[in-house]
């Protein structure tokens, strides 16, 4: 199944970028995330490094707490993109790195719930990682966006 969907964001007087959900099965739908985007006239690209539930000092928040490191990392993510001017609708690209696959995957209702409040439908990829920087992150986003 492909279907298309049109995202504004061109600059003035260029045409305006235009993206092309693929989507050749449906069983991702329930993940919340698509297989392809093809972009058409994207004048901006933003990548991020991945986001993980730290404060602004860089301290870990939420030992052990997997729904509060997503929650937390999607707002560190939404806050790197709008001082960029983007927001969570033109990420196009997802990688989620966790060091504990099931646990996500239990809590995957809260990556849901940002991306659709977001209006994202982005490719995404989960990798399973032995750890992450510091030892109390459970999850890092990893983005990448257009405009």
């Amino acid at each position: 199944m492909t279907d298309a969907n049109d995202q504004g964001g061109g600059v003035m007087g260029a045409a305006a970028m235009k993206r092309r959900i693929i989507n050749p099965w449906t069983w991702q739908d329930q993940f919340g995330f698509v297989q392809a985007n093809e972009l058409f006239n994207a004048r901006r690209m933003l990548i991020c490094a991945g986001q993980t539930s730290n404060d602004e000092n860089g301290n870990p928040l939420h030992p052990g707490d997997m729904a509060a490191q997503i929650q937390t990392a999607f707002d560190n993510l939404e806050t790197v993109l709008r001082a960029a001017d983007f927001a969570l609708k033109d990420v196009m690209r997802l990688t989620y790195y966790t060091t504990n696959v099931d646990l996500l995957l239990q809590h995957w209702g809260t990556v849901m719930s940002r991306l659709q409040a977001g209006g994202a439908r982005p490719a995404s990829t989960l990798i399973g990682v032995t750890r992450l920087a510091f030892p109390e992150w459970l999850i890092e986003i990893e983005a990448t966006a257009f405009k």
